[in-house]
């Protein structure tokens, strides 16, 4: 090869590289913050943890659930979501973040032990940055299988299945 080609492939092979270490340093990963606190929510949740679920609420998602969760327990919320059938849940686990203005989208995958746990469980929580500095959930949504096309684009699909609180202000 002649020394032009080998400076070429050089040439790629480094910006190749280097487009490598970008995407891995600047892509959020389950280690970030926010979805550190999502993680945590949707385990507690879903575990009927109301000791270590409903503290990492926002203000609005707090508020809803003491009005129409049944015992103001946002756990009782999401346990009402999961069908029988699906038997105990075993365990979640991250996704995908996305940073979205000044809050975080954060899809998870929870399995259960009977008929969907091989396929899923999808779950979007919006993370949101509280004055204290600590991300909270301030909405979540879904609780249903990720075969669901409901499931799709959970954080701007208006059809998202049991986004809590509904709304936001």
């Amino acid at each position: 090869m002649s020394r032009k080609t080998l400076l070429i492939f050089g040439g790629i092979a480094i910006l190749a590289i280097a487009v490598i270490a970008m995407t891995a340093l600047l892509t959020p990963t389950q280690t970030s913050p926010a979805a550190e606190s999502a993680l945590a929510f949707v385990q507690a949740v879903s575990r009927g943890d109301d000791a270590v679920a409903a503290p990492l609420l926002g203000d609005q998602a707090a508020a809803y659930a003491a009005e129409n969760c049944p015992d103001g327990s946002v756990s009782a919320c999401v346990a009402a979501l999961i069908p029988a059938e699906w038997g105990n849940y075993i365990s979640t686990v991250f996704r995908r973040a996305t940073p979205d203005g000044d809050h975080w989208n954060i899809d998870l995958i929870s399995t259960y032990e009977h008929d969907l746990g091989g396929s899923g469980v999808c779950i979007y929580v919006r993370a949101e940055q509280n004055e204290a500095g600590n991300f909270e959930v301030a909405q979540y949504a879904g609780f249903v299988n990720c075969g669901d096309p409901a499931t799709r684009n959970m954080a701007t699909n208006p059809d998202t299945p049991n986004r809590i609180p509904p709304t936001l202000e």
